[in-house]
């Protein structure tokens, strides 16, 4: 009778809960009534403040059904203890996909930005003479510090809009010099990514422009491509010996090569006659009132296209979009270094006609996308580095000018080669002028990455110095601190110790005193 007096009591309790619950957030909850009429209701989510007073009056021969009623209140505790949990869960969870956005718009990105990482690693399991077409690619905007093959392919299509004869030109010279190389047994890794090609299209390019002969001389294929071949020969030779200082070689075996081809032949040849080249003998005739400013500021495009040969506008604006495409800091540094020429230009008193030709341009242009960000990590400083290197660059370029032109030969871009080795040899404490190793140059984004990631690595390093410095004199200072209350205790033992033996001599000189013998001595006396 009293256990089934209980039950009943417990069953009117839990229903009560269970309707006090129900009137307070005004509910509909049949199926945890449900629970209830079952016997196997656990109270959740009832506020803590509310009570039932059937529970204390539970017999002790009904302990059997306490697991049933017990840790009501506590549980609702660990429910509302686990929200904030929940809650900084998803915070984490918030920012892991953002941070999963983020990573598959850099992995979208790569696809045709930068260096086509993504597109290089799927090339390497594709056919030979595929391969072949994506090395050429990417020594066609490697003349630009692009190792990118999209870009490649748009400045062949700038390319054939300036001239098919000389895009013609410029491809046969690419893909004879890449051929070369593969002969050569030069490193796979630097002909893929176009390495050993972009000397030869400047090659054929430029031998194609400089010639007289006329558009379609078929006989200009044989020397364009034995030129070509020699370019892997020359680079390697010039690599040997810069690669001490860890520099690069540059555009040097193009200038070589056509300044050995042009003296070779010369104006006045029946085969390969090539353009005359002078130096000047008078004055120009400069009147800055028939300065054209359209033309003038044309010549910023027309720069960027001279690096390849080019005097058309549409073509450099071409160019400077495939530059664009593959790294935007070398696209502003290439038409900042092409507006310097051209200020230049006009500061050096140069014939209107030059500049407007874009000659002025094309050297700067390299120049400043060297120092602005390729081999050097872009900072503000190294920007401006870059700016001084391209105003330095325009000066040189019309002092070689001025000397190769008595000799019947191009300046081509031994300006560039100069100035841009000159400003990489200097040295400098500044730590934010920092020239990257060769072996870690790849595009100026991804080389600002890695100086910013070696500033942390360095920052947490010293960091970590200090903290094990701090620990350290924590340490030492324990153990000093140690050393001195072990001197002082020494201290005062010995201190003591004279005090304990002045005791005992006091003790030792009371007793005798106080001693039998001298009681019986003073009582016979």
């Amino acid at each position: 009778g009293g256990a089934l007096l209980s039950q009943v009591y417990y069953k009117a309790s839990t229903q009560i809960d269970f309707y006090v619950q129900w009137l307070l957030t005004g509910g509909t909850c049949r199926k945890k009534l449900a629970l209830f009429m079952s016997g196997t209701h656990i109270s959740e989510g009832i506020p803590a403040n509310i009570t039932n007073p059937f529970r204390t009056s539970i017999p002790e021969h009904s302990k059997e059904l306490q697991p049933l009623m017990a840790n009501t209140v506590p549980q609702t505790g660990q429910k509302k203890a686990q929200a904030p949990e929940n809650s900084e869960q998803r915070t984490p969870m918030g920012s892991s996909s953002r941070a999963k956005v983020k990573a598959k718009l850099v992995r979208l990105v790569s696809y045709f930005a930068g260096d086509m990482a993504p597109f290089a690693e799927w090339m390497k399991g594709q056919f030979i003479l595929i391969q072949i077409l994506d090395w050429v690619l990417r020594g066609a905007a490697q003349v630009m510090f692009v190792n990118n093959p999209l870009s490649g392919l748009i400045i062949f299509a700038g390319l054939i809009l300036q001239s098919r004869w000389v895009a013609l030109n410029g491809f046969v010279g690419t893909l004879s010099a890449t051929i070369s190389a593969l002969i050569l047994k030069q490193n796979r890794g630097a002909i893929a990514a176009g390495l050993y090609g972009y000397n030869g299209i400047l090659v054929g390019l430029l031998m194609a422009v400089f010639s007289n002969a006329g558009d379609w001389y078929w006989w200009l294929l044989l020397p364009n491509i034995f030129m070509s071949m020699a370019c892997p020969i020359v680079s390697s030779a010039l690599a040997s010996i810069n690669s001490r200082w860890d520099l690069p070689v540059f555009t040097l075996p193009f200038n070589i090569l056509v300044c050995l081809h042009m003296v070779a032949t010369g104006h006045y040849n029946l085969h390969f006659p090539q353009v005359l080249f002078q130096p000047r003998t008078s004055f120009p005739n400069l009147t800055w009132s028939e300065l054209d400013y359209p033309l003038l500021f044309r010549s910023i495009p027309v720069g960027v296209g001279q690096v390849y040969g080019c005097d058309n506008a549409w073509t450099g604006g071409i160019f400077i979009i495939a530059l664009f495409i593959s790294s935007p800091i070398t696209c502003v540094h290439a038409v900042i270094g092409s507006a310097i020429g051209m200020v230049s230009g006009l500061a050096l008193a140069a014939p209107f006609d030059n500049i407007y030709f874009g000659l002025w341009g094309y050297n700067c242009v390299l120049a400043c996308i060297a120092i602005g960000g390729m081999f050097y990590a872009l900072t503000w400083q190294t920007h401006l580095l870059a700016v001084v290197c391209a105003f330095f660059c325009a000066y040189l370029g019309s002092a070689i000018s001025n000397v190769m032109a008595t000799f019947g030969l191009p300046a081509c871009t031994w300006p560039f080669c100069l100035s841009a080795l000159t400003f990489l040899l200097i040295t400098t404490e500044t730590k934010t002028i920092y020239k990257l190793p060769l072996a870690k140059v790849a595009y100026p984004e991804k080389n600002l990455i890695y100086f910013w990631k070696m500033k942390k690595e360095e920052r947490a390093e010293k960091l970590r110095k200090a903290q094990e410095g701090v620990q350290e004199k924590e340490a030492q200072m324990g153990k000093e601190k140690e050393v001195k209350i072990t001197i002082g205790s020494q201290e005062q033992e010995q201190k003591e110790q004279p005090e304990a033996s002045a005791e005992k001599t006091v003790t030792g000189t009371s007793d005798e005193e106080n001693s039998p013998e001298n009681e019986t001595v003073t009582v016979s006396t």
